[in-house]
């Protein structure tokens, strides 16, 4: 019994394998590429300083995105930065947005609004301030709230990687001259 069970967790090991493989086969052969992947990231600027706190999670992720995007390098002094974004506001928010009949909430909504603009290194500005704001529902049960903190810090996450797309489309559709 013991070896048609092992002979039996072999074979499934061995077909999940062959799955996974022929997946990312015929993902690669449709060209599927992971997104920041294809180059569509490459800014027009060959320096950019980035005006986040040195603690800023999502001026920690945007410098990593260009670094690793290639050819544009942050540097910390704006004055010989290419570009120069400035950010104007970075907010948070956690709206109620649905409540049951007895009044307690079941739902919120989580809004990430960003505000920043570009200029170059002698002031001239390269994209008036811009708006970002994502959003994201999330439900609420008072019987999970230490799971619902976890998918709260889970959505943020995931609207911040969001962000960081957005910001690097805008920055790469400008017409610096």
């Amino acid at each position: 019994m013991r070896i048609t069970y092992r002979a039996h967790s072999a074979r499934n090991l061995i077909t999940g394998v062959a799955t996974a493989l022929a997946a990312a086969l015929l993902l690669a052969a449709c060209g599927f590429h992971l997104r920041g992947s294809t180059g569509e990231a490459n800014l027009p600027f060959a320096t950019i300083s980035l005006g986040f706190a040195p603690t800023s999670p999502l001026g920690t992720e945007l410098r990593r995105y260009i670094r690793g995007s290639g050819g544009t390098k942050v540097v910390a002094d704006p004055k010989t930065a290419d570009a120069v974004l400035e950010v104007l506001a970075e907010t948070r928010e956690k709206v109620v947005s649905s409540l049951n009949n007895q009044g307690q909430v079941r739902a919120f909504t989580l809004i990430y609004r960003f505000r920043f603009r570009v200029k170059d290194g002698k002031g001239k500005e390269l994209l008036a301030p811009t708006d970002i704001v994502i959003t994201r529902s999330q439900t609420f049960n008072e019987t999970q709230v230490l799971a619902k903190e976890e998918e709260e810090v889970l959505l943020y996450r995931e609207m911040q990687s969001d962000l960081v797309q957005q910001i690097m489309r805008r920055l790469a559709a400008i017409k610096p001259g």
